[in-house]
């Protein structure tokens, strides 16, 4: 019988069928933050219970973290304090290795995961966060889970899992100059919509894929979410294998393990005739440059687009109505040229060194305009380590851009890093909803060199016009 990808990774991760919908799978790596186990580590402790692979967990301090580029980061908020500490101390308790408030490698856990070569093709990994997806760049299976399944992994490193149906998206042709992953994704939302996706995994592939930095194929199957995807996966390549192996000195120290590895990825790809139960292909051509002009990720349009008027009544034309008086625009306009307050560029969707690199080629000798704050969160410490060898930091600081410290920040302002009411915030988050980045608050989500350019123009800008092809 032939499979799609997502049906080889649930088969080989099975430990039982439970009826024709569900299976009780074992997970390779659980991931855990402070926001999402709390309850969860209570649960087990008034079970008397204990993590059962506490070597197949790794926990991470990110939502809440303050990114001020202090020397000694305290947690100055008590509730946030408290989630920090009771984390820390599950952990020690259940032998969880933790990347702790301080710690040098610290960062968003969809950043370090990945960076630490705890990512393999093949697994299934899984964690209290919905951009857990993010994972499927690699050829693995990643998903979000609720508090009670934490506890349910916890204690048996398995779940209950519902499956999902198969979904496939081509892109064939090369993007367009100026354009990225962050475009692409965002294009495609844009077309199928906020529930797309919902109740599928997505497959992405062909040609334009196939382009792609490991990296950028990050930033794809993190927003897949967005379309209410349950996951988003990219068969395995050489760029897959090279990236992983850079990543894991297990293999590396051992060519036979690495010769095995290397095998079993080539195997990790859909039949050639394998049933998808939707399919849908977009021309890599037809991307430009992205934003979103409403409170949904699926309300996006090209830079040189006008935002829709809705004429069909129904749920889209009110949700159209009220992200419109949310956001102060109205049908018919452009966004090119809209004033920002505020330059958000980090998170688990584009705090990546790749994502710093396109800001510094983006902003060359311009200074942040009068009026906008600007600011870059790396992903991770190792991020922030590598931008600060490579001179993007100084860079950065140099042109007016503040230099913070690693963290989830002003994604979805749990922290210290909360945008004042009215303020709008060109962002290279994964979400726009309605007070995400701070009550009353208005974000635009795009690249990183298109908020790199509404940095340095302060208004919403083609980045086409700043770099030349």
């Amino acid at each position: 019988m032939t499979r799609t990808l997502y049906q080889k990774l649930v088969d080989t991760h099975t430990v039982a069928q439970l009826d024709s919908d569900n299976v009780l799978l074992f997970a390779d790596l659980h991931l855990l933050n402070e926001y999402t186990s709390p309850q969860a580590f209570a649960g087990l402790d008034e079970r008397g219970l204990r993590t059962l692979m506490p070597g197949q967990n790794v926990a991470t301090v990110s939502h809440i973290i303050p990114t001020r580029p202090d020397h000694l980061r305290i947690i100055q908020d008590t509730d946030s304090a408290l989630q920090a500490s009771n984390l820390k101390r599950n952990c020690d308790l259940h032998g969880i290795p933790l990347f702790d408030t301080n710690d040098a490698l610290q960062g968003i856990e969809h950043v370090i995961a990945p960076e630490h070569g705890m990512i393999r093709p093949g697994m299934v990994v899984i964690c209290g966060d919905s951009h857990t997806t993010t994972y499927g760049a690699l050829g693995a299976l990643g998903f979000g889970i609720g508090t009670t399944e934490v506890e349910h992994v916890l204690a048996t490193q398995t779940l209950v899992y519902r499956l999902a149906q198969n979904m496939r998206i081509r892109v064939d042709g090369n993007l367009p100059h100026g354009t990225t992953a962050k475009d692409l994704v965002l294009m495609i939302i844009s077309r199928i919509g906020a529930q797309g996706a919902r109740g599928f995994v997505v497959e992405f592939c062909g040609t334009a894929i196939e382009a792609l930095s490991i990296e950028a194929r990050f930033t794809l199957c993190n927003m897949a979410v967005e379309a209410g995807a349950r996951g988003g996966l990219i068969a395995p390549d050489q760029k897959t294998a090279e990236y992983v192996l850079q990543r894991a000195p297990d293999l590396a120290l051992n060519p036979d393990w690495r010769q095995a590895a290397i095998a079993d990825w080539q195997a990790l790809r859909s039949d050639e005739d394998a049933v998808f139960d939707i399919e849908h292909v977009f021309a890599a051509e037809d991307v430009a440059p992205f934003v979103t002009w409403g409170t949904s990720p699926d309300q996006a349009i090209p830079i040189t687009g006008h935002i829709p008027t809705c004429t069909e009544d129904g749920i889209e034309k009110q949700s159209a109505e009220r992200a419109l008086r949310y956001t102060g625009l109205t049908a018919g306009m452009l966004l090119e040229g809209l004033p920002v307050e505020h330059v958000f560029i980090g998170s688990c969707t584009n705090g990546r060194i790749e994502d710093l690199r396109a800001v510094i080629e983006t902003i060359g000798d311009r200074k942040v305009a009068p009026g906008v704050r600007a600011m870059v969160v790396p992903g991770s410490g190792a991020v922030r380590m590598q931008a600060e060898e490579e001179g993007i930091a100084a860079k950065l600081i140099a042109a007016g851009f503040e230099w913070r410290k690693p963290g989830c920040s002003m994604c979805l302002a749990m922290n210290d890093d909360v945008l004042a009411p009215g303020t709008r915030c060109a962002s290279t988050t994964n979400r726009n909803f309605e007070g995400r980045q701070g009550r009353d608050s208005i974000t635009h989500l795009m690249s990183p060199a298109m908020a790199a350019a509404a940095a340095v123009t302060g208004k919403i800008t083609d980045v086409r016009k700043l770099v030349k092809q």
